[in-house]
């Protein structure tokens, strides 16, 4: 089994990715295989809607990176896909790639997986961000895991939110007793 944590955040190192982060060393120190890509260094054209993705099972863009980005989910058997809280929702860089899925949905090449959704919010709108990112995956039939929210505005504050990463924590055992159970 792997699980891949994707942080949409514009920060690579912010505290999107720290909470993202706190899930997978919980899977890593299970022995679950697991990687994590941060959205910040990469290119990712909004979608064009120009519905061509319906003939060719596939987004056209490719001057970008959505491509290697999402064969990475499509290679993941549990995603862990994390935004910061930008006006009561998820970012904008995020939701580029999110729209551009659309292109797999024809066939639901995403169909099966698990999903959970992280939000981080400075002081309102994470439960808003998860939301989107909850009917990202529900639209892709992800069975979910669950969702965390936490605190954060300065680098590495998210961590100080103890229940956050407590919430954080339990997702990642959650995901160690699905692996556990599976390989029974």
């Amino acid at each position: 089994m792997k699980v891949l944590g994707i942080s949409g955040s514009m920060r690579k190192d912010g505290n999107t990715a720290d909470l993202v982060n706190v899930i997978l060393k919980r899977c890593d120190d299970a022995g679950i295989k697991t990687e994590f890509i941060s959205l910040a260094d990469k290119k990712i054209h909004p979608c064009l809607g120009c519905e061509k993705c319906k003939e060719k099972k596939w987004c056209i863009i490719e001057n970008d990176d959505w491509n290697s980005v999402i064969n990475k989910v499509l290679e993941c058997d549990v995603l862990v896909i994390g935004s910061p809280t930008y006006y009561y929702d998820v970012c904008g860089h995020l939701k580029n790639f999110i729209d551009r899925t659309y292109s797999l949905y024809h066939d639901r090449k995403l169909a099966g997986r698990k999903g959970i959704a992280v939000a981080v919010q400075a002081q309102k709108g994470a439960s808003r961000t998860v939301q989107t990112l909850e009917g990202f995956l529900n639209t892709h039939e992800f069975s979910s895991l669950g969702c965390v929210k936490g605190n954060g505005y300065h680098k590495g504050d998210v961590l100080n939110d103890a229940e956050a990463v407590k919430n954080a924590q339990k997702i990642g055992d959650k995901i160690i007793r699905l692996v556990k159970r599976n390989h029974r």
